[in-house]
């Protein structure tokens, strides 16, 4: 397998065949101007490019849980480990931390099987093109952030009859491949899709990859499941433009001390 090409999300190699480097820099960063910390999915998609280029086989799925933070400016050191190495399947993990603190731990497999059949039947929903939906508008954060990199429009909900439904077109600001790390770093967006989820905590995301195509924008449609004692459950199917099911995911998350105000779209 190629390198992936650098980006905001892809860590660095060192001496160590399984160790990498990830200097945060407020691109891949999310939060208050005051308290910005690296996005959870920016930390799951450097980990899914080291595993990828570690084992030289596409990624399955991988979950991440999230333990904490790391700032602006700070060094994330990736640990690769691969316990079971198959003909087909290489079952692996990572450790991020920040020094001795363990920031993500990080379970997964990669491999593919060749000649075997490909199906979907799960059925992108018909919605506006990107260019016929409004701007998404970020309630906080700072002109360098993530924000920066990533543009995304909202689809207007048509229908009452799933309050925790949410759609939303999203891509990459510059026109990049749309990777397995990539797609975590879309994925984690799951967690503000709907009013009461937004500022919300994310515990953990994961991500199955089905097939990955060509694609500019890439359709994240989310249903919320429900919200209980704090904390929501909810999944997310993501299609390129032409229809092709990339990948699902699945969030848990705790909800923010205080509601958000409805008009942000962040």
């Amino acid at each position: 397998m190629e390198p992936e090409p650098r980006s905001f999300y892809s860590p660095l190699p060192t001496h160590n065949p399984r160790r990498f480097h990830f200097p945060v820099a407020r691109i891949g960063c999310v939060g208050r101007p005051e308290r910005q910390f690296m996005m959870g999915g920016v930390g799951l998609g450097s980990a899914i490019a080291a595993l990828e280029r570690t084992t030289g086989r596409p990624l399955v799925w991988a979950t991440a849980q999230y333990l904490s933070y790391a700032a602006p400016d700070q060094v994330v050191d990736i640990d690769v480990h691969i316990p079971v190495t198959g003909k087909r399947v290489t079952q692996a993990r990572v450790i991020s931390h920040v020094g001795e603190r363990e920031i993500i731990t990080v379970n997964a497999a990669l491999g593919s099987q060749e000649g075997k059949p490909s199906e979907q039947f799960e059925s992108m929903p018909a919605v506006p093109p990107p260019g016929a939906c409004e701007p998404a508008v970020p309630f906080m954060g700072t002109p360098d952030d993530l924000h920066s990199r990533i543009e995304r429009r909202i689809v207007p909900n048509e229908s009452d009859d799933h309050p925790g439904q949410a759609r939303v077109w999203i891509r990459s600001v510059v026109d990049e491949p749309v990777t397995a790390g990539l797609l975590a770093v879309f994925a984690d967006f799951l967690g503000g899709a709907i009013p009461v989820t937004r500022g919300c905590t994310s515990l953990d995301n994961t991500l199955r990859v089905r097939e990955l195509v060509p694609t500019r924008w890439v359709l994240l449609d989310v249903r919320t499941h429900g919200i209980a004692s704090g904390f929501f459950h909810g999944e997310m199917c993501l299609f390129a433009e032409d229809g092709t099911l990339l990948a699902t995911a699945g969030q848990s998350g705790m909800l923010p001390r205080e509601p958000w105000p409805s008009s942000s779209s962040s």
